[in-house]
């Protein structure tokens, strides 16, 4: 494993997280580019999915440059005996924040948010791809008000079945659980139930919420459980969000919304019905929560 300040090529000016086998940092190289490098050392057989992971991530990643999406740019490879030990993925660089730290405080500022992650999404299924892990944690927003996408070690190809669950328990769809195809439809539970976190302060039910000791398919009781619209819950959140985020986490895929276009066309629609009200309407947040934008 290669020390933090011993990358060969880069500077390392400071560790931005750790993750599963992974620490990511911030570091330049001799040309005084900055970028965020991801380290992930393989320590034994099970370690491989991580590695995989890794890979994967720059596999897609690489293949965008729209400015919604993090780009990757360079995979490196390290050996050990012959065997894989280590791989780091070149990112770019994000200077900002999650909307899981800052979280946008009112409802024009959220629309405006969650239509850029929608077209962001969209550029991602023309090609051929599901995310698989939209959530809080995974979009940023930049210290100039971009929107960025990360973390696409999730990612797949449309149509997949995946071997093992996967997803974050409290924004997962209920075909990731049941190892069922993955499909644009899935990026669009995910963004919803992100957005009824942001609008309501809890989560939208899921087959598998965090804390769960285990997975029952044979009565999905949580699949039974019926969210509360967001607009229930504070009135000042619009109708046409209100019904979008519900839309959106229908159980079914096929009764969400078709595509991430026609979210977007929703999303104007609250956009349209905040700015006609003349209102800056808040979203009820804890005092005890991240700061919120």
């Amino acid at each position: 494993m290669v020390e933090s300040n011993e990358i060969p090529g880069f500077s390392v000016l400071e560790t931005l997280g750790h993750g599963a086998r992974s620490t990511i940092f911030k570091v330049k190289d001799t040309k005084d580019n900055v970028f965020a490098l991801k380290q992930v050392v393989k320590k034994g057989d099970a370690d491989q999915r991580f590695v995989d992971q890794a890979i994967l991530e720059h596999q897609v990643a690489s293949q965008f440059k729209h400015p919604a999406l993090r780009q990757s740019h360079k995979i490196i490879r390290r050996r050990q005996l012959i065997k894989l030990s280590e791989v780091l993925v070149l990112l770019e660089y994000v200077a900002g924040y999650t909307i899981e730290q800052r979280r946008p405080r009112n409802m024009m500022t959220l629309c405006m948010i969650c239509k850029e992650v929608a077209a962001g999404l969209e550029v991602l299924h023309k090609k051929g791809f599901v995310h698989a892990d939209i959530k809080p944690n995974n979009i940023m927003v930049t210290e100039e008000g971009q929107v960025k996408i990360i973390d696409l070690g999730q990612s797949c190809t449309k149509g997949t079945i995946k071997p093992r669950i996967q997803g974050t328990p409290d924004y997962i769809a209920p075909e990731q659980v049941r190892r069922r195809r993955i499909t644009p439809q899935t990026d669009v539970f995910n963004l919803g139930a992100t957005m009824y976190w942001l609008l309501t302060n809890q989560h939208a039910p899921t087959l598998i919420p965090k804390g769960t000791p285990g997975v029952s398919l044979k009565t999905d009781q949580h699949n039974e459980r019926k969210a509360r619209p967001p607009r229930a819950m504070n009135p000042d959140v619009p109708p046409a969000l209100s019904s979008l985020v519900m839309s959106c986490i229908e159980h079914e895929p096929s009764a969400r919304p078709e595509t991430m276009y026609r979210v977007r066309e929703r999303l104007d629609l609250a956009i349209n019905q905040t700015d006609r009200d003349g209102s800056t309407a808040m979203i009820n947040v804890a005092e005890s929560d991240h700061q919120a934008v």
